[in-house]
Parts: structure tokens; C-alpha cells; sequence
């Protein structure tokens, strides 16, 4: 199944960031782009990750004002990223099954399969750092206990999420749905369409 590779390289990219741990780390990425969808894969839950760590800093109430800008920047520029890799992954999708033939009667879903595998990823990063909380050595039993009932939980989110994610693109493959992917068009990056950006051109 298809998410069983994605979990799987979400697990590897997770393992490899917290090596060193730290957010301006290089990035390398194991995959070339003749395995494409294991590029894609990989560099999305990386952007993912880091934008993880950028954002427990960003909520120390002891940060520098300045630091602080500018690491919202970065979050922001994060945020763009994720959200193109994750329609680079729809159209990897929309390449793949370009010859399937649609049936009379297929239905659309509320997401295509790309923010299924987003939510995929950032479900990995909740598992790694709640199994985290659960192992604390330092922490007390009632919160170990506290936060295996909420790793349980994940798990099972974990598990309900990757069939669904299998089961729609199955049904993709057989012509039983049909992708149709809107672009994010994001107003507030944009210089002509955000009032702040275009009044000091």
C-alpha cells in the first residue's frame, strides 16, 4: 500500500533530522528525482519538521523580539513551501492516473490525495514526539501514563488515516473517483493582493 512507503520515509526523515536537531541543519536528500515520489515524500516531511521545531521556538515567551520576526518569516516561507510540495505531489498523482478512465458515476473527495498525505505527515511528527513524552524519564508517571493514552490515540489516527488514504487512491485507480485539485492561491504573500504589500510598491 501506498502509505505504507510514506510512513515509512516519514519515519527515516524524522530519525535523521533529530540526529543533530536543529533547525538551520543541511538538507540532503536521499532520494534522487528518478524516484520521485520517495523525493517528494522525503522533502515534504522535512520542510514539515523543521517547521515543527521552528514553531516550539517561536512560543518561548523569553525570545528576542527580533528573533522572533525573524523566525515568523521563516515559518512563513516554510508554509509556502510545504504548500507547493504538496500540490507537486497532487500533480504527481494527476500524472499517474491521467489515462484512467473516469466512470458515469465517480464522485470527488473533500481532499485530494496530496493533503491526505500532508496530514499524514505531520500525524508522524505527533507520534515520534508524543512516544517522546511517554518515555520521559524526567517527567512524572501521571504524565507518562497521560501521554500514552494520547500516543494510543494517535496510532490509531495513524492507522484510520493511511486506509483512507490507500482506499482513495484505489479508488482513483479504478475510475471509482476523480481528482480535481484547486490551487492554494494564497493571498497574503502576494504583493498584489495583499492591501499592506501593494501599498508600499
Amino acid at each position: 500500500m501506498f502509505t505504507s512507503k510514506a510512513n515509512k520515509i516519514f519515519q527515516e526523515v524524522i530519525e535523521e533530522y533529530h540526529k543533530i536537531d536543529t533547525v538551520d541543519q543541511p538538507f540532503k536528500n536521499p532520494y534522487g528525482k528518478d524516484s520521485l515520489i520517495e523525493h517528494l515524500l522525503y522533502r515534504k516531511c522535512w520542510i514539515d519538521t523543521v517547521q515543527w521545531h521552528y514553531e516550539d521556538i517561536i512560543r518561548d515567551p523569553q525570545i528576542d523580539p527580533v528573533a522572533a520576526l525573524t523566525l515568523k518569516r521563516q515559518i512563513d516561507a516554510s508554509n509556502q513551501d510545504r504548500t507547493d510540495m504538496v500540490e507537486y505531489i497532487d500533480s504527481y498523482f494527476l500524472e499517474k492516473y491521467k489515462d484512467v478512465i473516469v466512470k458515469d458515476n465517480a464522485t470527488i473527495n473533500t481532499e485530494s490525495p496530496a493533503w491526505g498525505i500532508d496530514r499524514l505527515s505531520i500525524l508522524a511528527l505527533k507520534v515520534y514526539h508524543m512516544n517522546e513524552e511517554a518515555n520521559r524519564t524526567d517527567a512524572s508517571e501521571a504524565h507518562r501514563k497521560a501521554c500514552q493514552k494520547k500516543l494510543d490515540v494517535l496510532l490509531e489516527q495513524r492507522v484510520d488515516l493511511s486506509t483512507a488514504i490507500d482506499t482513495l487512491l484505489n479508488d482513483i485507480e479504478k475510475g471509482d473517483k476523480y481528482m480535481k485539485v484547486y490551487k492554494q492561491m494564497k493571498m497574503y504573500n502576494d504583493d498584489e493582493l495583499n492591501p499592506v504589500l501593494r501599498s508600499q510598491k
